[in-house]
C-alpha cells in the first residue's frame, strides 16, 4: 500500500514539474513535510532549493521587473504558435516515416512465429518488467504535447488525489493555478471513473503495448478524420456562402440592367424632345436675327434728322417725357414676363446658336453744353435689342419693336446721366412715337465723329465676377460679406457651368464660418431668392447637395442653417422631393448632439408638413414627433410641444392614432422600470423605481397629453351624435347629453376616449409611482383639473368621479354609462389587500387633488375627507384605511395651497377629539404638512395644535407630537416659533420619563442642520445636563439607548459652527462624560467621539490617524482571518523574523489639522458608513416636502 501511495504520489509530483504548476507543488512540498513524508517530498526540495531555478539575486528583482508590452507579447506568442505549428507538422512526417520503417522491418523479418514468441519469452524471462517498461517508454515517448481534452482529465484526476490525500492547501493552490479550466465539471467521458489516477495506474501496469499502440493509432486516425471533416464541412458552407452571394448580385444585375435600359428609353425619348426644342428655336433664331438687320437699317435711316432734334430739343414739353417713361414702365414690364416664360427654353439651346455674340459699331457722341449721352447707352441699346429678339419671336410688328428700343434707351440715359434726362425730355414726339430724324439725334451728335467701340457681353461679365468672387471672399471682413451676397446670387443664377455655379453655391452657404441668428436669416434670405429665380430642377440639383454636405459640419451654426433651409426651400421643389429628400435630412437632424439644431428641426419640420403631396410618410413623421417630444432638452420640447404636435394633428389628421400611441408610451415607460422591491406580493413589488431618463420622458409626455385635451375636446364636440346639443359649446356636455349617451344607441368614439382609455391608463400609472414621484402626480392632478374645467361640471359628477372613486374602492353609480362598458369600469375596484393598500397610497391623492380639488366640488372634497378621517374614526374605534396610507393623500393634497385651510379646521377637530387613534393621527397629518406650508400658517395652526396634542394626558398623543414640533423646528427659523418649541420641549422634559428624553433629543437632532443657534444651544444644554446625571448602572438597554441618541446629537451638532464658549462649556464636558460610561457605547460612537474631543481640543493628526487606522483595522483584519503565517497559517523554521514595528506613540507631533465644517459633516456620517447603518425610506423626508 506504501508502494502504491508513493508511486501515486510521485506521479502526481512529476506532473506538476512538469506542467510548471509551481504553486501547487510548493503548496504540497509543506503539506507533504507536515506529514513526515520526507521521502516523497525530497525531488520536491531538491527542484525548490536549486539556485539555478530559483537565483537569489532574481527573486530579489522581481519587484523591480517592467510590465511587458502587450503589442510584443501578442507578436511574441503569434511567432511561437507558428513555431510550434512547424515543429508538430515535422514531428507528424517524422512519426509517420517511423510507421513505414516499422512496417517494412517487419516483413523483411524471416523468424517464425514460435521463433519470436520464444524469444519474446526469454527476453520477458531475462529482463522482467523493466525491458517491458523500456518498450513503454519508448512507445509513449512519441505521443507529443498534451491536448485540451487530455490536461482537462488528469488536472481533474489530479485534484482529485490531492483531496483525497487529504493536501487540501495543495489542492486549493492547484485549482487557483488552473484558470482557464474549471475543475469542478469533470465531462462524462471514458477517462471519468472514481478514483480515477488509482484506476489508470493499474490499467497501466495491466496494459500491453501493442494494445496502447493500436488505441493509440486508432484515436490519430479518429482525430484527422474528424478534422478532415471539419474541414469539409467549412468547405460546404462557404461555398453555400459563394452561392448566395453569387445569386444576389445576379438579381441585382439583373435589376441594375432593367433600370438602365429604361433610362436609356427616356433618354432617347428626351433627346427627340430636345432636337425639335433646338430646331422651332432655331427657326425663331432666324427671325429675330432678321428683325435685327431691319431695326440696323431703320436706325440707320433716322441718323439723317440728328440736327433737327438737336434744333428742336428745347421745346419738348414735360408731357412728353412723362409719356414716355409710363411706356417704358410697360415694356420693361412686358419683356420680364417674357424672360420668365423663356427662361427654361433658353437653357436647352446649344452656345453656337447663341445671338448674344452679334458685335455690332455704334457711334458714341457728346454733346458741349446741352446734351450729354452716357458712355453706356449703345451697349444698353444693343443688349435691349438682343433681349427683344429673343422675347418677341413671334412679333413681325417692326414698328413695335424699334418703339421698346428706344424706350429702354431712354431708360439708360435717364438713369444714367442727369443732363441726358433733362435732354431728353424736350425730344419731340408725333403720334406717340419718336421721329427717325430724332432718333438720329440721340445716337450721333454732331461734335463727334463716328468711332466704333466693342461691346463687352454680358456672358463674359458674369464669367468675369464668378472667377473673381471665390478670391475676393477671403479678404472681406466677416461682418460685411453679405454685402456680397446680390454679386454671388447673380453669377449663380446666369453662369452657363453647373461646376462653376456648384462651387458659386458653395461659397453661399460657407460664406460666414459661424453665423449668427441675423446672418442665417440673410443668407437663408438670400437662397429663397435664388430659389425662385432659378426653378425646381436647380434648386435640387444645386442647393440641396448642400445641405446634405452641411449636415455633418463641426459647427452647429452651419447644422442650424441647413435645418432652416430645409423648412424654407421646400416650397420650391418638387413634392415628390419634400417627404423622400429633405424629410430624410429632417430625420438626421433630429438626432443632432447640439439642441439648437434640433429645437430647429422641429420647428421646420412643423412648416414642412403642410408642403407634403400625401400622407405616406405620416407614421415615419409621427415616429419623429415622438422622439422629438421625449428629447432630453426642454427647449426641443416645448417648440415640439408648442409648434410641431399642431401642425402634425392638422396635416396628418390622425389624432386618435396619436392619442394610443401617447398612452402606449406613457404605461410603458414606467413599467420597464425595475420594481422597488423584490419581495412578491408585497405593496412595494408594485411601484417602480423611475430613473431620470423614465421620469423625464413620462412627465413629458404627460404635459404632451395636457396639450392635446383642446382638441380632444373640439374633435368630441364635431362628432356629436346629437345635433341639438352640439350648436353650443358651453352646454354641450350637459346632464341630458349624458342621459342621451347612456342609451348607447350610438358611437362616439372621440368622446369616450378620455373616460374609456384615458382615465384607466393614469390610474394605472399613479399605481406604479412611488409616494417621492409628486411631480408626476402633480402633473396628472393638473391635467384631471384641466378636464373638468374643459369638460364642464356634469361630465367631472357623472363621469369623471364615478370611474375613480371606484379605482380606490368606494362605491360609485354608473347611471351615465352604457350598459355594455359599465362592466369594464367596476373592473377597476381593487380586488386584493395589496390593491386596496395600493389605490389608497397612489390613486386616492388624485381623487382629492384631481377630482374633489376642482372649485365646484370643494364642499364635497371636505365632506370626503372629514368623513375619511373624521367619522368613520368614531364609528368604527379606528381609521376607515389604515393610517399609512392615509398620510400620503393628505400630504399631496397639502401641496395645493387653496386647500390648507380646509385641512386645518379637519385636522382641529382630530385634535380636540376624545379618540386617541384620532389625536395620533392628526399629529403624524400636521407632521407630514409642514413642509408645504408658510411661517403664518405654523404659528396660527399647527403649532397651537401641537401644543394641545403635546398637553394631552396620553403619552402616545404626546410623543407623536414630540416627532411633529421636531419637523416644524426644521423648516421655520422665526424666533416666535423657536421659542414656542422651547417651552414645550422643557415641559417634556420636565416629565423625566425616558420615552419623551428620548423622543426630544431625536426631534430635534433632525432640525440640527437647519435651525437657528439659539436652538443649537438649546439642544446642546440639555444634552450636558441629561448626561451629568447618569441611568442606573443595572439598566443596560436604557443606558445604551440614551448613550447612542446623545451621541448622534452631538456628531451633529460638531457638524455645525458652534460658538467656542459653548463647545468649551458644553460640548466637551458632556462628551467627557459619555466617556465614562464605556459599557453604554457602542464601539464606533465612541471613536468618533474620541475624535471630537481630539480635534476640538487639540488633539494632533497622528492621534487622529491611529483612532481611525484601528477603527478600520485592515492589517488585524487579514491577520486574524489567515492566521499569523500569512496564507498558509503556518511558520517555516527557517522564515526571518520582521522588524519590531514602532508605536505610534513616539512618532514626531504634527502640527494641529485645521478643523473645518466640511471635516466635520464628514466625520459625522463616517463611523455610520463603516459600520453600514442606512436609514430606511421612512426616516429620509424628501427633498421639499
Amino acid at each position: 500500500m506504501d508502494v502504491e501511495r508513493s508511486s501515486l504520489c510521485n506521479c502526481v509530483v512529476n506532473f506538476l514539474l512538469e506542467e510548471s504548476y509551481l504553486l501547487t507543488a510548493f503548496e504540497l512540498l509543506h503539506e507533504l513535510l507536515d506529514d513526515g513524508r520526507d521521502a516523497q517530498a525530497i525531488r520536491l526540495k531538491e527542484f525548490f532549493s536549486d539556485p539555478s531555478q530559483f537565483p537569489p539575486d532574481q527573486i530579489s528583482r522581481f519587484n523591480s521587473l517592467r510590465v511587458a508590452d502587450p503589442q510584443s507579447l501578442l507578436e511574441e506568442k503569434e511567432a511561437l504558435e507558428e513555431k510550434l505549428a512547424l515543429s508538430e507538422y515535422e514531428l507528424r512526417l517524422a512519426q509517420e516515416d517511423i510507421l513505414k520503417l516499422k512496417d517494412e522491418l517487419q516483413k523483411k523479418t524471416e523468424l517464425t512465429l514460435d521463433e519470436f514468441t520464444g524469444s519474446n519469452t526469454d527476453i520477458v524471462r531475462c529482463n522482467g518488467p523493466d525491458s517491458q517498461q523500456g518498450k513503454r517508454e519508448t512507445l509513449f515517448s512519441d505521443l507529443g504535447p498534451l491536448k485540451d481534452n487530455e490536461r482537462r482529465d488528469i488536472n481533474c484526476a489530479v485534484k482529485e488525489y490531492l483531496l483525497l490525500a487529504g493536501y487540501r492547501l495543495a489542492a486549493m493552490t492547484f485549482y487557483e493555478e488552473v484558470a482557464d479550466q474549471n475543475l469542478d465539471v469533470w465531462e462524462n467521458s471514458y477517462a471519468c471513473v472514481p478514483d480515477a489516477l488509482r484506476h489508470w495506474y493499474y490499467q497501466y501496469l495491466s496494459s500491453t503495448a501493442e494494445a496502447a499502440e493500436e488505441k493509440i493509432a486508432m484515436l490519430r486516425e479518429n482525430e484527422s478524420l474528424l478534422k478532415e471533416n471539419d474541414k469539409l464541412k467549412n468547405e460546404k458552407d462557404s461555398l453555400l456562402k459563394n452561392k448566395d452571394l453569387a445569386d444576389g448580385q445576379v438579381m441585382a444585375l439583373t435589376r441594375s440592367l432593367e433600370t438602365l435600359q429604361k433610362d436609356l428609353k427616356d433618354k432617347e425619348i428626351l433627346v427627340q424632345d430636345l432636337k425639335q426644342v433646338t430646331d422651332h428655336q432655331r427657326k425663331a433664331l432666324n427671325d429675330c436675327r432678321a428683325e435685327i438687320t431691319s431695326l440696323k437699317m431703320h436706325i440707320e435711316r433716322s441718323l439723317c434728322g440728328r440736327n433737327l432734334l438737336a434744333a428742336d430739343i428745347e421745346h419738348v414739353q414735360s408731357q412728353s417725357v412723362e409719356s414716355y417713361k409710363e411706356e417704358i414702365k410697360l415694356l420693361e414690364k412686358e419683356i420680364e414676363s417674357l424672360k420668365s416664360r423663356n427662361f427654361i427654353t433658353e437653357k436647352s439651346i446649344n452656345h453656337d446658336t447663341d445671338f448674344t455674340e452679334i458685335k455690332d459699331k455704334v457711334i458714341d457722341f457728346q454733346e458741349n453744353n446741352t446734351v450729354s449721352s452716357p458712355f453706356d447707352m449703345t451697349s444698353g441699346v444693343l443688349e435691349t435689342v438682343g433681349a427683344q429678339s429673343q422675347e418677341n419671336q413671334k412679333s413681325d410688328d417692326t414698328s413695335d419693336k424699334t418703339e421698346t428700343l428706344l424706350g429702354e434707351t431712354l431708360k439708360n440715359i435717364s438713369n444714367d446721366n442727369e443732363g441726358a434726362v433733362g435732354s431728353v425730355e424736350h425730344v419731340p414726339k408725333h403720334n406717340g412715337e419718336l421721329l427717325p430724324a430724332d432718333i438720329g439725334l440721340l445716337l450721333k451728335p454732331d461734335s463727334l465723329g463716328c468711332e466704333p467701340v466693342p461691346e463687352k457681353m454680358g456672358l463674359e461679365t458674369v464669367q468675369i465676377l464668378s472667377d473673381a468672387l471665390p478670391k475676393i471672399v477671403p479678404y472681406v471682413l466677416i461682418n460685411h460679406r453679405e454685402e456680397l451676397l446680390p454679386l454671388i446670387m447673380c453669377a449663380i443664377e446666369r453662369h452657363p457651368e453647373s461646376s462653376t455655379r456648384d462651387s458659386l453655391t458653395h461659397t453661399l452657404f460657407n460664406l460666414i464660418k459661424r453665423p449668427d441668428e441675423q446672418q442665417r436669416r440673410i443668407i437663408m434670405d438670400a437662397c429663397v431668392t435664388l430659389a425662385k429665380n432659378v426653378g425646381e430642377m436647380r434648386t435640387e440639383t444645386e442647393l440641396l447637395p448642400q445641405c446634405w454636405e452641411q449636415i455633418n459640419h463641426m459647427y452647429e451654426e452651419r447644422r442650424l442653417l441647413v435645418a432652416q433651409s430645409c423648412g424654407e426651400l421646400a416650397e420650391f421643389v418638387r413634392p415628390e422631393i419634400r417627404d423622400s429628400l429633405i424629410l430624410s435630412i429632417m430625420q438626421q437632424l433630429i438626432e443632432d448632439s447640439a439642441t439648437v439644431v434640433r429645437e430647429a428641426a422641429a420647428h421646420n419640420l412643423a412648416l414642412l408638413l403642410p408642403l407634403f403631396p400625401n400622407l405616406d410618410k405620416y407614421f415615419k413623421v409621427e415616429e419623429m414627433m415622438f422622439q422629438l417630444a421625449c428629447d432630453p432638452s426642454g427647449v426641443v420640447v416645448e417648440t415640439t410641444i408648442k409648434e410641431l404636435v399642431p401642425a402634425l394633428i392638422n396635416w396628418g389628421n390622425k389624432l386618435d392614432n396619436i392619442l394610443r400611441v401617447l398612452l402606449s408610451h406613457i404605461i410603458s415607460s414606467a413599467q420597464r422600470c425595475p420594481p422597488l422591491s423584490g419581495v412578491e406580493g408585497s405593496v412595494e413589488s408594485h411601484l417602480r423605481v423611475l430613473g431620470e431618463r423614465e421620469r423625464w420622458n413620462v412627465d413629458v409626455l404627460l404635459r404632451l397629453l395636457a396639450e392635446l385635451l383642446p382638441f380632444v375636446h373640439q374633435k368630441a364636440i364635431e362628432t356629436c351624435p346629437f345635433p341639438s346639443h352640439s350648436e353650443n359649446e358651453e352646454t354641450v356636455f350637459s346632464t341630458s347629453l349624458l342621459e342621451l349617451y347612456a342609451r348607447g344607441s350610438v358611437e362616439w368614439p372621440a368622446f369616450e376616449w378620455l373616460h374609456i382609455d384615458c382615465f384607466p391608463v393614469l390610474i394605472q400609472l399613479a399605481s406604479l409611482l412611488p409616494q417621492k414621484e409628486d411631480t408626476l402626480r402633480n402633473r396628472i392632478t393638473k391635467f384631471l383639473l384641466a378636464v373638468s374645467e374643459r369638460f364642464g361640471d356634469d361630465y367631472l359628477t357623472h363621469i369623471t368621479l364615478p370611474v375613480f372613486l371606484v379605482a380606490v374602492g368606494d362605491h360609485a353609480e354608473f347611471t351615465f354609462f352604457p350598459v355594455i362598458i359599465q362592466s369594464r369600469f367596476k373592473g377597476l375596484k381593487p380586488k386584493t389587500a395589496v390593491a386596496e393598500r395600493l389605490a389608497a397610497m397612489c390613486v386616492l391623492p388624485l381623487l382629492l387633488a384631481g377630482v374633489l380639488g376642482s372649485r365646484s366640488k370643494h364642499e364635497q372634497l371636505t365632506e370626503y375627507l372629514r368623513n375619511m378621517l373624521v367619522q368613520h374614526a368614531v364609528q368604527d374605534g379606528q381609521p376607515r384605511k389604515r393610517h399609512a396610507e392615509i398620510i400620503n393623500p393628505v400630504r399631496f393634497l397639502c401641496t395645493f395651497e387653496e386647500h390648507h385651510n380646509m385641512i386645518f379646521n379637519i385636522l382641529w377637530e382630530m385634535v380636540v377629539s376624545s379618540n386617541m387613534n384620532m389625536k395620533i393621527s392628526a399629529a403624524n397629518l400636521f407632521k407630514v404638512c409642514v413642509p408645504y406650508i408658510d411661517a403664518k400658517a405654523a404659528s396660527t395652526h399647527v403649532v397651537p395644535a401641537l401644543v394641545t396634542l403635546g398637553s394631552d394626558q396620553n403619552l402616545n398623543v404626546k410623543y407623536a407630537s414630540i416627532d411633529a414640533f421636531g419637523a416644524v423646528a426644521q423648516h421655520f427659523k422665526n424666533d416666535m416659533i423657536i421659542d414656542k418649541i422651547r417651552v414645550q420641549m422643557d415641559a417634556f422634559l420636565e416629565d423625566g420619563s425616558h420615552e419623551a428624553t428620548i423622543a426630544v433629543v431625536r426631534a430635534l437632532v433632525v432640525a440640527v442642520p437647519h435651525t437657528t443657534d439659539r436652538l443649537r444651544d438649546y439642544l446642546l444644554s440639555k444634552i450636558f445636563q441629561l448626561t451629568i446625571t447618569p441611568l442606573p448602572s443595572s439598566d443596560v438597554m436604557r443606558r445604551r439607548e440614551r448613550a447612542n441618541a446623545f451621541c448622534e446629537s452631538i456628531r451633529a451638532l460638531d457638524a455645525t459652527d458652534l460658538p467656542a464658549s459653548s463647545v468649551k462649556d458644553l460640548l466637551l464636558p458632556a462628551i467627557q462624560n459619555l466617556l465614562k460610561d464605556t459599557d453604554a457605547l457602542d464601539p464606533a460612537h465612541k471613536e468618533a467621539l474620541e475624535i471630537i474631543m481630539k480635534e476640538r481640543s487639540g488633539g494632533t493628526f497622528e492621534a487622529i490617524s491611529k483612532v481611525m487606522g484601528a477603527h478600520i483595522g485592515l492589517a488585524s483584519s487579514v491577520s486574524s482571518f489567515f492566521g499569523d503565517g500569512g496564507l498558509l497559517g503556518k511558520k517555516e523554521a527557517g522564515d526571518p523574523q520582521p522588524d519590531p514595528v514602532e508605536s505610534p506613540k513616539a512618532a514626531a507631533p504634527q502640527p494641529p489639522v485645521e478643523d473645518t465644517r466640511f471635516r466635520r459633516i464628514m466625520r459625522a456620517g463616517f463611523t455610520d458608513m463603516l459600520r453600514g447603518k442606512t436609514k430606511s425610506s421612512d426616516d429620509i423626508t424628501p427633498p421639499g416636502q
